[in-house]
C-alpha cells in the first residue's frame, strides 16, 4: 500500500488519459488503489493482455468487468473490452538502475509494446513500479531499451535524467 500511496501522492495524469498498469502477481506491487484514483481523477485504464508470444495488447478496465486470464499469470479485461494505446504507463519489472534501465521478466513484451505506440505516435511516459531492493548498480542495455521516466518505490517517485 505504501507504494500506492507513494503514486497518489507524486503522480498526476490529466482526465481522459489512457493509463496502463498491472494487476499484481506472485510478489508484485500492488497497484490497483493507486490505479482505482486515477480512474477516480478521470483516467482511463488499462491492462496488459498477451495475444501471441510475441505481442500484448492494453484492454481497457471497466469498473464491475470481470476479468479473465491473460496469460502469464495474470488476469485482465476479456476480450470484448475496448483497445486502448497508453499514454501513461506503469510498468512492473525485476531489476532496475539509477539510470533509469529496467530488466523485465525476459519476454520483450513491453518493449515491443513501446516501440509500436512510437510507430504509430504515441510517446508514453514510462513509470517503472518496484520495491526499493529491487535496484541493482546496473542493467544491461541494449540499442532498443527504452529507459524509464522514474520508478515509483516504497520510498516515493525516482526521476531520472
Amino acid at each position: 500500500m505504501r507504494i500506492a500511496d507513494a503514486g497518489v501522492a507524486s503522480l498526476v495524469v490529466d482526465p481522459g488519459t489512457n493509463v496502463s498498469g498491472f494487476w499484481p502477481i506472485r510478489s508484485e506491487v500492488d497497484l490497483r488503489p493507486l490505479l482505482f484514483h486515477m480512474r477516480e481523477k478521470g483516467a482511463r485504464l488499462c491492462l496488459p493482455v498477451i495475444i501471441d508470444k510475441r505481442t500484448i495488447l492494453f484492454r481497457e478496465l471497466v469498473r464491475g468487468a470481470p476479468m479473465v486470464a491473460t496469460g502469464f499469470g495474470t488476469a485482465g479485461p476479456p476480450e470484448d473490452a475496448a483497445v486502448l494505446d497508453p499514454s501513461f504507463m506503469l510498468v512492473p519489472l525485476a531489476a532496475f538502475d539509477e539510470r533509469g534501465h529496467r530488466i523485465g521478466y525476459g519476454a520483450g513484451y513491453y518493449d515491443r509494446a513501446i516501440a509500436r505506440l512510437k510507430e504509430i505516435g504515441v510517446n508514453p511516459r514510462l513509470i517503472g513500479v518496484a520495491f526499493d531492493c529491487q535496484q541493482v548498480e546496473i542493467v544491461p542495455d541494449e540499442p532498443h531499451d527504452v529507459p524509464l521516466e522514474a520508478v515509483l518505490t516504497e520510498s516515493g517517485l525516482r526521476s531520472f535524467g
